[in-house]
């Protein structure tokens, strides 16, 4: 099994966060040596931890921008 290498390049947002001090984030991360991408997942406290997310690449982020401002929340 291949070992995962990644890198959070920048924190962007803190989206929410349980009692157990996991948070929900938007960053930008790099992962196995690549450019890096727009990520949303959870993370433990000490982001030594993560749960399973999404990652965006900036065509797919202005994309989710463009219909999320004509969401009508």
């Amino acid at each position: 099994m291949s070992q995962l290498n990644f890198e959070v390049l920048e924190h962007l947002a803190v989206l929410s966060e349980n009692p157990k001090g996991w948070r929900k984030e938007l960053n930008l991360v790099s992962w196995n040596d690549r450019p890096a991408k727009f990520d949303i997942r959870d993370w433990s406290p000490d982001h030594l931890k993560m749960g399973k997310g999404i990652t965006l690449d900036n065509t797919e982020m202005k994309a989710l921008k463009k219909q999320l401002l004509e969401i009508d929340l």
